[in-house]
């Protein structure tokens, strides 16, 4: 249990029997009565938002969550399979469960997925991912009225832009929480 002024972005909790994340806090008093801590909380089963205040001092139940390292087996239409690396456990999660993840996941990646008991709640990537680049147009010297970019398609069906010198079968580093590429693998 922890108080309503303890929670910060990322806190996962418990609410109901569902476990919600932190997205953002904001404590605030207002001139008149007591203090308050305002909330936004994200639902790690339907991944829909929610608004919600706390007293400072209510006690809320923190989830226990457990990091198991997956690793991504195959993708079969819309559901993705994966294995536990310690006890080979296979689980299936589709695309809404995965969210962003699904543009940096490639076969044999091992990867960290959150579970709340036995129920998978959040894929952990890792910050950078390097990801091979299976379709781009060769960069045109002298060409930078398009500020010196251009699309290219990775592995695992993104589209980035990637400096003019990129050429497919090129490995590069993408960052995952922008989208953005980094580097030339």
């Amino acid at each position: 249990m922890i108080s309503g002024n303890d929670l910060r972005p990322g806190t996962k909790i418990l609410l109901d029997g569902t476990v919600y994340q932190v997205l953002e806090y904001q404590h605030h008093k207002p001139g008149k009565g007591s203090a308050m801590v305002r909330t936004k909380l994200k639902n790690l089963r339907t991944g829909s938002t929610v608004d919600r205040t706390f007293r400072p001092e209510e006690k809320i139940a923190l989830a226990e969550i457990e990091e198991r390292s997956m690793q991504f087996l195959y993708r079969q239409e819309d559901l993705f399979h994966f294995m536990d690396t310690s006890t080979y456990e296979q689980i299936s999660l589709n695309s809404s469960q995965l969210g962003n993840a699904i543009h940096y996941v490639k076969e044999g990646a091992a990867i960290n997925i959150q579970f709340h008991g036995e129920e998978p709640v959040e894929v952990v990537l890792p910050i950078f991912v390097e990801l091979k680049v299976t379709k781009t147009d060769p960069g045109v010297r002298g060409d930078t009225a398009s500020g010196g970019s251009k699309p290219a398609t990775l592995e695992t069906g993104r589209v980035i832009q990637v400096p003019l010198f990129i050429n497919e079968g090129d490995v590069v580093k993408v960052d995952t929480r922008t989208g953005a590429y980094v580097e030339r693998g």
